[in-house]
């Protein structure tokens, strides 16, 4: 667990290195700050921040260079006081150009700010789309466009949006600032313009210089297009805060909450007790205790459904529902006083119904839901098959996808197949969704996956008149899981926003709280409707 931790801590270091230190020089010498500077010049000093989409676009594009973070910082945190959305354009991965995962990521924070109603503030220095990769940016429902589109409904729906032109901005990227409520830009650096010099000379015939066509005096002073000039980022950033401490009070959802009691466990129990083999037992319970307050549980048919917990409880004074694997092997009670051996981390009828119940309560109570996943999937077999497992765990998904109330997913373990579902995995709209280093993510496991593949492949030859010998299946199964266990790595995942980042167990506790923090100041939670439950 130590070595996974240090490989997040290290990961992480690199991440705010951008495009390198020699970029991050050039950047400098043209009195910048980095993004990262940015963002927590910006952010109130000593108060908590989240970061969504940690490890986006991780050794993906490696023929065009990689483009680490996605080239852009995404953070929920505090400004003047308030919980925002910040939007920050790293420069030094190839001069902030847009690549795919960067618009999904930037659509992600979009989403994060219209979803809890938060300020959100983007600090722009970006040379728009990545021309060599433009036909997987361009001109889908979820590419580059849908950012502005995202801009205009932010805006009818009242969420304050900021924009800091502190780089360039060119061609529709111009949109993204100027649909703002605010539109300021820094002198020497900032530029907007539809077209560069470049491209009004080869299509007008017009010379000019960029400074003159789209820099600060220009836009401030002639076309009114931008609000003020600074002379530098920090200015900048300065007046961003005082806007931001000037915005009014909203409704909020009014959630429960109480003073904060530390947990039963410190805050280095999870590393110490979490195994790091995925088949090895433990007790779900204990993890839960290091991370809700002490004495806060309330556990919900306990004896019933052992497989999956399901426990009120508070989380720094929060209330909320937690929805649990339990990886112990478990005994379950059966009709005629007879016993059932449940395997941990499997979800049977039994648990599907509870759980199904449980965050129905939940619902209807406004009590936000915490789901915590090690799941290797629902119970096989004919037994399972013949007690209606299928419409059990359609009971589960049903009640969880209609979920009115905030989801908050993170999976420490195993994250397979259908589990994945009933578990508020990233199709389930969870408000927040983050990995531990121990996650694994995939239909089903290296193993079961590399015993069903050497199957297909085997029959596929056979029928070509090839059989395998021994040594050759034993080769061709090792090859099929090293591919497949690459797959399964939480980078993988955060690598393409299948979650919101990798975090450190210990950080947990926190996102939770600032997660529902920010889910509060949403009052327009809709009436609970399930549809057609199946029983």
């Amino acid at each position: 667990m130590l070595e996974l931790l240090q490989l997040l801590k290290s990961k992480i270091e690199k991440l705010h290195l951008g495009g390198g230190p020699d970029k991050i020089q050039k950047h400098k010498e043209k009195g910048k700050l980095t993004a990262w500077e940015r963002v927590f010049t910006l952010l109130d000093p000593g108060k908590t921040y989240v970061e969504i989409g940690r490890f986006a676009g991780d050794d993906l594009y490696t023929e065009h260079g990689g483009c680490p973070n996605a080239g852009v910082a995404v953070v929920m945190g505090y400004i003047s006081g308030r919980l925002c959305v910040v939007v920050s354009n790293d420069a030094t991965v190839k001069a902030g150009a847009w690549f795919p995962i960067t618009a999904k990521k930037t659509l992600r924070a979009q989403e994060v700010a219209m979803e809890n109603n938060l300020p959100i503030i983007y600090l722009v220095d970006s040379a728009g789309v990545y021309l060599p990769m433009q036909e997987e940016i361009f001109p889908d429902k979820e590419h580059f466009g849908r950012v502005f589109r995202n801009n205009a409904k932010l805006s009818s729906m009242g969420i304050p949006q900021i924009s800091a032109i502190m780089g360039s901005c060119v061609a529709g990227g111009a949109y993204l600032p100027i649909m703002s409520d605010y539109a300021l830009i820094v002198e020497g650096t900032g530029s907007v313009f539809l077209a560069g010099s470049y491209l009004v000379k080869s299509s007008i015939g017009e010379v000019i210089d960029n400074e003159t066509l789209g820099g600060a005096h220009t836009h401030c002073e002639i076309s009114g297009v931008t609000d003020n000039k600074y002379p530098d980022d920090e200015s900048c950033l300065t007046a961003i805060r005082h806007i931001v401490d000037k915005f009014g009070d909203r409704p909020k959802a009014n959630f429960s909450r109480i003073d904060a009691i530390a947990p039963a466990h410190g805050a280095d129990f999870i590393p110490s007790y979490l195994p790091t083999d995925r088949l090895k037992a433990y007790d779900m319970r204990e993890i839960i205790k290091a991370l809700v307050d002490a004495g806060s549980m309330e556990e919900y048919k306990t004896d019933y459904g052992k497989t999956i917990i399901c426990s009120l409880a508070r989380i720094d004074g929060w209330a909320v529902g937690i929805v649990a694997n339990q990886r112990e092997v478990v005994k379950a009670k059966k009709a005629g006083n007879a016993n059932e051996m449940q395997m941990g981390g499997v979800i049977y009828s039994d648990s599907a119904d509870k759980a199904a119940r449980f965050i129905m309560n939940c619902n209807q109570q406004r009590i936000p839901l915490v789901f915590l996943q090690d799941v290797t999937g629902f119970m096989v077999g004919s037994r399972s098959e013949h007690g209606g497992i299928i419409k059990d765990g359609a009971k589960m998904v049903n009640a969880m996808a209609n979920s009115v109330v905030p989801k908050f997913t993170f999976i420490a373990g195993n994250s397979y197949g259908a589990g994945n579902y009933a578990m508020c995995g990233k199709a389930y709209d969870p408000r927040l969704i983050y990995a531990w280093p121990t996650a694994q993510m995939a239909v089903m496991s290296g193993a079961s996956a590399g015993k069903t593949l050497l199957q297909i492949d085997e029959a596929t030859m056979k029928n070509k008149g090839i059989n395998l010998d021994e040594e050759a299946r034993k080769k061709r199964l090792e090859d099929i899981e090293q591919q497949y266990n690459e797959q399964l790595s939480p980078y993988y995942a955060a690598a393409r926003l299948w979650v919101d980042g990798v975090i450190d167990p210990r950080e947990t506790r926190s996102i939770i709280s600032l997660g529902i923090e920010a889910a509060n100041h949403n009052p327009d939670i809709p009436r609970y409707n399930v549809g057609v439950i199946q029983v």
